[in-house]
């Protein structure tokens, strides 16, 4: 599929999750009548996980408060099973660890309603061309480990390493910036979608969490501090 990246001129499948009648029905108008999207529309957490697992979509759209499944357990639940399409939370929940959790249960992006349809838009088009470039390249590799973006496997000397979605999206990182040292606010950035936010912490929660799982028992540390900066993927 070939995508070109002006506003609407590009041929895409939505699955919209949303319980609000008023609010499904102008999301769906709006991508269908001006940018000519195809929208499937649920309005319960449990049918649009089941149309999700059942379809090929470029993009899910879930709100967080629904019948059936909340959007956090319906995030958890795809990437668990496996499918990879970018998801886009929209919520009336604004507050930061509102945020954190979602990104952490393996949503892609967050945007609190009420929202401009435009940035929604923008969204959504930034969302599905980081997918189309990603798949452009399945597998990573730096020293002895590497990831395939495809089925999410992490290997690192023959071994295979279980990772949460954010944790796949963190080393994912490092691999693609190797031998680079990294700022803590980058991988909020970059990894979370968060700016200013919330604090650097969860930064390095999740980097302890990913050496723990990389780099204890193996030969050689990978992922190395750069006091006061960040952090740096190389060999010792």
């Amino acid at each position: 599929m070939l995508y070109s990246w002006d506003i609407c001129d590009q041929y895409m499948k939505v699955l919209l999750i949303e319980d609000e009648l008023k609010t499904g029905q102008s999301i769906k108008s709006y991508l269908q009548e001006e940018c000519k999207y195809e929208v499937i529309w649920h309005n319960d957490g449990l049918a649009g996980l089941k149309t999700a697992k059942e379809n090929n979509f470029d993009i899910i759209l879930s709100d967080i408060i629904m019948p059936g499944m909340d959007g956090i357990t319906l995030c958890s639940n795809l990437r668990e099973f496996g499918i990879k399409t970018p998801i886009l939370i929209l919520s009336a929940l604004y507050q930061p660890e509102d945020k954190v959790q979602g990104l952490n249960a393996g949503a892609d992006d967050y945007l609190a309603k009420p929202f401009d349809f435009g940035e929604l838009l923008a969204r959504i088009n930034a969302l599905v061309r980081r997918s189309v470039k990603s798949k452009e390249t399945s597998v990573l590799s730096f020293s002895d480990i590497t990831i395939n973006l495809s089925s999410m496997e992490t290997i690192r000397e023959g071994q295979k390493i279980n990772l949460t979605p954010k944790e796949f999206a963190l080393l994912e990182y490092f691999l693609r910036n190797s031998e680079r040292v990294i700022s803590k606010q980058e991988l909020l950035e970059k990894v979370w979608n968060l700016t200013h936010e919330i604090s650097t912490n969860v930064i390095e929660v999740y980097v302890n969490y990913l050496r723990n799982k990389i780099d204890k028992g193996f030969s050689k540390r990978l992922i190395h501090t750069h006091f006061g900066i960040g952090y740096v993927l190389r060999e010792e």
